[in-house]
């Protein structure tokens, strides 16, 4: 199956250039700032038989292009992989309107499609290569800024569906985590180790479907649940989490995210600690949600 990306005049930023820089010019159709028309083309690529990859920030393809995604891409089921990025919070200085935090809660209310989100560069590598055999439409959520490397390339491996567990100190509590804030979490649960809480964390890199058996277990496990995401705290992983959680197994529950708020524009780290989403704040709500379970 031919492999050809679409973009809307974002190569640089979203480095889809680089597909043309290897040769492959051919296989690139920059769009213009077009996002619309843009998914309409991928859906009319895939419809011929290409595998599409769209690259766009994320506000854009989720809520410029929302209609489009969903009705042209989602409900004829077609091989188009939508890459958003510049997500969350840590977009910072680009401000409210360029902070997709409301993007995995869009995506992952359309039928048909799979949501994914990597925590680090190893992690996003396994997830590029496994998306080129995906078959239907994959909304891989990508931020900004360069993290540090979590995982080891020689033992990482992607497992659609499926959570990874990172760490797993005891039974007190488990952390739920999707995407760049996993590196909080862990520093969180060093910390907590350190002070006699004992927590297991998760890496949940396929927000939807979710790993529901993994959930149920860390709940009967563990007896309370913390998810941990660079989104608003409604319809994204927290949400997700707690769907499963109310049907199945219900227990103490804190969700660590973007309190119903816009982002704002400023520096990553100062805008994560203003909205509770730094390790101070992880450890002391930690702390609250396991007093919670006495």
């Amino acid at each position: 199956m031919p492999v050809v990306a679409v973009d809307a005049d974002l190569t640089g930023s979203t480095t889809t250039k680089k597909l043309a820089d290897a040769g492959f010019a051919d296989r690139l159709f920059n769009c213009g700032i077009a996002e619309q028309n843009m998914v309409g083309g991928a859906a009319g690529l895939a419809a011929c038989g290409n595998k599409v990859f769209l690259a766009t920030f994320a506000v854009f393809a989720s809520m410029r292009a929302c209609e489009q995604v969903r009705t042209f891409v989602c409900y004829p089921n077609l091989n188009v992989t939508v890459i958003g990025t510049h997500t969350g919070l840590q977009v910072g200085g680009d401000g409210a309107t360029h902070a997709a935090i409301e993007d995995v809660a869009i995506m992952r209310s359309f039928p048909n499609m799979t949501v994914v989100q990597p925590a680090d560069a190893v992690a996003a590598k396994a997830l590029a290569h496994a998306a080129v055999d995906f078959k239907g439409p994959l909304y891989v959520r990508l931020h900004r800024n360069p993290v540090a490397d979590i995982y080891d390339p020689a033992t990482y491996r992607f497992e659609w569906g499926k959570a990874n567990t990172v760490v797993d100190y005891g039974t007190d509590m488990t952390m739920i985590v999707s995407g760049i804030l996993l590196k909080k979490a862990l520093d969180a649960a060093e910390i907590l180790k350190e002070q006699g809480i004992l927590v297991r964390v998760l890496d949940m890199a396929t927000i939807k479907p979710l790993d529901h058996e993994v959930v149920i277990k860390a709940a009967r496990e563990t007896g309370a649940i913390m998810t941990i995401e660079d989104h608003t705290i409604l319809g994204g992983l927290g949400s997700a989490v707690a769907e499963v959680l109310v049907e199945n197994e219900p227990v103490p529950m804190q969700r660590i995210g973007v309190q119903d708020k816009f982002g704002e524009s400023g520096d990553p780290e100062l805008l994560y600690r203003d909205h509770g989403m730094d390790v101070d704040s992880i450890v002391a709500k930690a702390k609250e949600l396991t007093a919670r379970k006495k």
